[in-house]
């Protein structure tokens, strides 16, 4: 992959107001990213360090050498969820040391291309991915409105009121990190009965070092942390890649997926060297960020570098910022990451599509796990456009005046899903003599069309029938050739096709 220096250089700066929006939208990013940093280490059993230098590590890094400018990676859920076994019954090491493993798929990934599989994904499995991650971010917000003081309630209704309310009277500071900044000066001010976010786990009182996992280098090691390893670097890319689309989407910019791809690796890597844990693009802190006015590399790499100086130099302050601030930047979050335009379009839009879009969300939602819930919308949507081609096919039976000659006229495309409608069409005595089957406006697609063919010339000619094919394409005829058994097309490399 060749870097395009100037281009590389206008992802980092294109002006001063720019990069005060960049410098900005950063620092919103970093406050949000801690409660997330410590819930997902809890989630995966470790001490919330290892989450918290998961995510300056990752921010920076994939700063430096991602694909998709103004995207926010660090500590997820997607991952955190996929390692508890290993660290419950191996440690922390063995993690990290799975971590290492995991980013060097990920890069291999990235030179293999994986990132085209996205074309396989469907506007109505994204719409389904988003809905569900906004309805997961306001869930998860649940827990700190359950069995709390009258004050939450009011601290997180006045984060929503200047969230909204602040952009009518000045953009100049993005209405997230006034609301987080005011809410916490009123919570320490007037010593607030509220949850803070120090009392969600101990925050970092130094700066993480560089070292190798301490576990031994041999085939069995390999062998255990490998499965985690390959389930996480999917598991990070698929959410990686289609956050990106939507970053896409929402800034009408372009690109570059393969490196995004081999840059999520770097970034894993490099993140458990420092002693962090694996992670990935995160939709919500994304949003955050393109909302707050972020869209460069500064903006990725000041949400890393001040999530850092928080916690070396202000980890007490830190420590005592109401959850209420944060939890009402993450409602705005799951607010605004919902396609509300999809709930009148599953009346407008064809049932199939919305079907999609639905499961995608449910099984989401259900299983908590993302890669099962667009694996879900992408099979989904496989079978469905599978049914609508197969319907798309026809056979025309014409008989000669002295009823001597059958003329079967095929159109449409032949494969594993029309080949039963394919064969029934000839089933039935044939009284003709000879027998002609016209494919001039078909398209043989597989193996399976092949071998349907093949038993109907087959059956036909033991029955005393005189058969012909005719009208093969290239590309059918090429495959006929090389798969039929009892027939094959007569068309030279080269010569063109009856």
């Amino acid at each position: 992959m060749i870097i395009d220096l100037p281009a590389y250089r206008r992802q980092w700066f294109t002006g001063a107001a720019a990069a005060r929006a960049d410098i900005l939208a950063g620092i919103v990013v970093a406050l949000a990213l801690i409660p997330e940093a410590i819930g997902f280490s809890i989630i995966a059993g470790v001490d919330p360090r290892v989450g918290l230098y998961a995510s300056v590590v990752i921010a920076i890094t994939i700063s430096l050498i991602g694909g998709r400018p103004g995207m926010i990676s660090a500590a997820t859920a997607a991952v955190a969820v996929l390692v508890g076994p290993l660290v419950r019954d191996h440690g922390v090491e063995y993690l990290l040391a799975a971590t290492i493993l995991m980013g060097v798929i990920q890069i291999v990934a990235g030179l293999l291309r994986f990132h085209l599989a996205m074309q396989f994904v469907s506007r109505s499995v994204i719409t389904g991915f988003v809905n569900s991650l906004a309805i997961l971010t306001f869930l998860a917000q649940v827990p700190q409105l359950v069995g709390v003081t009258w004050q939450t309630y009011a601290l997180v209704a006045g984060g929503l009121a200047i969230i909204y309310g602040m952009p009518r009277l000045t953009r100049a500071v993005p209405s997230t990190l006034i609301a987080v900044v005011v809410l916490s000066v009123i919570s320490i001010w007037l010593g607030l009965p509220v949850n803070t976010v120090g009392q969600m786990g101990q925050l970092p009182d130094g700066l993480p070092s560089l070292a190798l996992p301490s576990v031994p280098l041999t085939l069995e090691t390999l062998r255990l942390i490998l499965p985690y390893s390959l389930t996480m670097a999917v598991v990070g890319l698929l959410e990686s890649l289609l956050t990106a689309q939507i970053i896409d989407d929402m800034t009408d910019t372009g690109s570059d997926k393969r490196q995004e791809c081999a840059g999520q690796g770097g970034a894993s890597i490099v993140a458990a060297l420092f002693g962090g844990m694996g992670g990935c693009a995160v939709i919500g802190q994304s949003i955050i960020n393109v909302t707050a006015g972020g869209r460069s590399r500064l903006s990725t790499f000041v949400s890393g570098a001040f999530l850092l100086f928080l916690l070396a130099a202000l980890g007490p302050l830190v420590g005592r910022i109401p959850m209420a601030a944060l939890v009402a930047v993450m409602i705005m979050v799951s607010i605004g990451a919902f396609s509300w335009n999809s709930i009148p379009n599953l009346r407008r839009h064809p049932a199939t599509s919305s079907a999609v879009m639905l499961t995608t969300m449910g099984v989401v939602v259900a299983t908590r796990d993302l890669s099962l819930g667009v694996l879900a919308g992408v099979l989904l949507s496989g079978i469905f456009f599978a049914g609508k081609v197969q319907r798309m096919f026809r056979v025309e039976r014409e008989l000669s005046a002295d009823g001597a000659q059958a003329t079967y006229r095929v159109a449409g495309n032949i494969f594993f899903a029309s080949v039963d409608r394919f064969t029934r069409a000839f089933q039935g005595a044939e009284p003709a003599r000879q027998v002609l089957i016209d494919v001039t406006a078909a398209h043989f697609w597989d193996i399976s069309a092949v071998g349907a063919l093949d038993r109907i010339v087959d059956r036909l000619r033991r029955e005393g029938r005189e058969v012909t094919v005719t009208g093969y394409n290239r590309a059918s005829a090429d495959l006929v050739d090389r798969f039929a058994l009892h027939d094959k097309t007569g068309v030279e490399l080269g010569a063109t096709p009856h």
